[in-house]
């Protein structure tokens, strides 16, 4: 942004006129308006400052290993509402950016006014005129440039880029969240797939049951209450299996929805759980990282925002200093306007000063110095969030962590009694009942496995999130402070 240089003064005259604006913003003073919210600092809140030096990845969903996966999380970047949404703001806040940017910088106007009037007989027009008609007309050039002597202008500048950077990032915490949701519903269906498959060999076996105590039954072993228990089991059983097909059906309209396609678009996606890598994640979370939270980072530029805007309230008790000029044709008849003699300019300051204004300012400031609280508290709540978020996510992974250890060990004994169970029954040593009821333990066991595997990934997913995804500011955000100005439109803006 170019600023004009300032006209040279008198050193007595510029003195002097600054000793005068002192003696008259007395009556209107910020005096005794100060915000009263902190920022908290994570370190504060016992986050070390340092921790694992490898930064987690911004695509960190292909960490999972699925291309399928990587897919729809590019169709939900694409085109879900969400993010158009988010992208309308980034461009609305971009353009209040360009607005203020432009705010201090000189203004030129032209105009062009031509009245037809009769002149009274009474006023202070002498004659011939008074009585007549006649027409006045005026062809001017106007010029105005404030001066920017308090910086009001320059901390409007940095409100509105401050303002830009936090849609930013409040676009990438949308993006954030679309990804998350693609990929924890991803896993969803995945683990009600795999409670499918067990379910339907439960079904299988429980029909291979009914079949053995029908035997049993015609040959005078088993009674009527057996073969009544034998049957009901299998109503139960398919109960099951529809009650997970309409769940698969539902998870595989929402993530249709989440990808922008028609509900029944991925009706034969079949995501495999035990196909779906874990991505790895430290379990010790620095600073820093949970800087890089988007939402985090949203709520930070909003503070600093704040923060200029509550400077350009107080640059508001100073004097308003501008440089006017103009120049022009006037005349009265439109045959002399173009004539040497109808010319006419001027240049000269123009100074305007807060004596007495009913406590406008002072309430302005009040507001403006309020709203900054309400940002810092904002920010203090994003972060107490960030970390609750970050310690269930990690507290949960060791859990399940220690269930999958004693969940194997259960596995394992339960798929050795079934080999011992179908070794005897095969050396005829045992009965078909037992080597069914110990591969029911068998299904059991299955089941509970894939439900733990699937909270494994879901709280992996979401402690990605709750790291902020890999997310950094980009460069253009990052720099619009030292530019200077608002010089280039921010990724996903446009001019």
């Amino acid at each position: 942004m170019q600023v004009l240089k300032r006209p040279r003064a008198r050193p007595w005259g510029a003195g002097a006129a600054l000793w005068s604006a002192a003696v008259l913003v007395a009556c209107a003073s910020p005096a005794g308006i100060e915000p009263s919210a902190r920022l908290v600092q994570a370190e504060a809140l016992g986050v070390p400052e340092e921790g694992a030096r490898a930064a987690l990845s911004d695509r960190w969903w292909q960490d999972l290993g699925d291309a399928a996966l990587d897919g729809l999380v590019a169709r939900a970047i694409e085109g879900h509402p969400s993010l158009g949404m988010a992208r309308a703001r980034l461009r609305g806040a971009w353009a209040a950016a360009q607005a203020a940017d432009t705010a201090g910088e000189p203004q030129l106007q032209a105009g062009l006014e031509a009245t037809r009037q009769r002149y009274t007989d009474h006023g202070m027009v002498p004659p011939p005129l008074a009585g007549s008609m006649a027409t006045s007309a005026t062809l001017q050039l106007s010029g105005a440039w404030e001066i920017d002597f308090f910086g009001r202008h320059r901390a409007a500048l940095q409100a509105a880029l401050g303002q830009v950077r936090a849609a930013q990032a409040e676009a990438a915490a949308a993006q954030l969240l679309l990804t998350s949701q693609v990929a924890q519903t991803y896993v969803q269906l995945a683990r009600l797939l795999a409670q499918q498959e067990v379910a339907q060999r439960a079904l299988a076996q429980r029909e291979t049951v009914l079949q053995l105590i029908r035997q049993r039954v015609a040959v005078g072993l088993d009674s009527q209450v057996e073969l009544a228990q034998g049957e009901a089991a299998l109503p139960e059983m398919r109960q099951q299996i529809e009650a997970l097909d309409e769940q698969i059906a539902q998870t595989r309209h929402a993530l249709a929805a989440l990808t922008v396609q028609p509900p029944e678009a991925l009706a034969r996606l079949a995501p495999r759980l035990q196909a779906l890598r874990e991505p790895v994640v430290p379990s010790v979370i620095p600073a820093d990282w949970l800087g890089r939270r988007p939402d985090l980072q949203a709520a930070r530029e909003r503070v600093e925002a704040a923060v200029q805007e509550v400077a350009v309230a107080r640059a508001q008790f100073y004097p308003n200093v501008n440089l006017v000029a103009f120049a022009g044709v006037a005349s009265l008849g439109l045959d002399r306007l173009l004539q040497a003699g109808s010319a006419q300019y001027g240049i000269g300051p123009a100074v305007r000063l807060p004596i007495l204004d009913g406590g406008r300012l002072r309430a302005q400031l009040r507001g403006k110095t309020a709203e900054l609280d309400a940002a810092v508290e904002a920010y203090n709540a994003a972060l107490l969030e960030a970390l609750r978020e970050t310690a269930d996510q990690i507290t949960a992974l060791g859990a399940i962590q220690r269930q999958q250890a004693q969940q194997r060990q259960a596995q394992l004994a339960a798929e050795t009694a079934f080999e011992l169970a179908v070794q005897r029954y095969r050396a005829g040593l045992g009965t078909l009942l037992t080597v069914l009821s110990a591969e029911t333990h068998v299904l059991t066991q299955r089941r509970l496995a894939a439900d733990l595997q699937a909270r494994a990934l879901s709280a992996r997913i979401a402690l990605a999130r709750a790291l902020g995804g890999g997310y950094h500011a980009p460069a253009a955000a990052r720099s619009a402070d030292a530019s200077g100005g608002a010089e280039a439109p921010p990724p996903g803006a446009s001019r």
